[in-house]
């Protein structure tokens, strides 16, 4: 469950930017909660460490497939995030809206050379040719 605090920054950032589903966010929260579970759970993550942007975004492709199987590229686009750079744009403005935190190495350029949506979420549900 989100905080009030949260959903009203969401609110915030769409009434001035208006670029992404309110949806979106929360999904990206809830996308680098799950990355944090599942590197602690592995034993490759300390307490309170960093998560880079490109294991952001594995932990993220994780989450949507887990979540929407299928339906995960559908619902990307109804939110209208469209590649791994459009991650990066919601976590900092989570970032400079103080609900997420950044090292000084971190850049938006660090979710750019992410995955390719097709081959992320539509090509594994695909039938196998023979």
């Amino acid at each position: 469950m989100q905080s009030p605090e949260f959903s009203e920054v969401i609110d915030r950032i769409c009434a001035e930017n208006g670029r992404f589903h309110p949806n979106a966010y929360v999904f990206v929260r809830q996308g680098l909660d799950f990355t944090v579970a599942n590197l602690r759970e592995r034993g490759e993550l300390k307490v309170r460490q960093h998560i880079s942007g490109p294991k952001l975004l594995e932990g993220i492709r994780s989450f949507a497939l887990e979540q929407y199987g299928p339906m995960t590229k559908a619902v990307l686009d109804h939110w209208n995030i469209e590649s791994c750079r459009d991650f990066g744009t919601i976590v900092f403005e989570l970032v400079d809206y103080g609900v997420l935190g950044k090292t000084d190495d971190d850049d938006i350029r660090d979710f750019e050379k992410g995955y390719d949506f097709y081959d992320a979420f539509e090509k594994p549900f695909l039938p196998e040719t023979h």
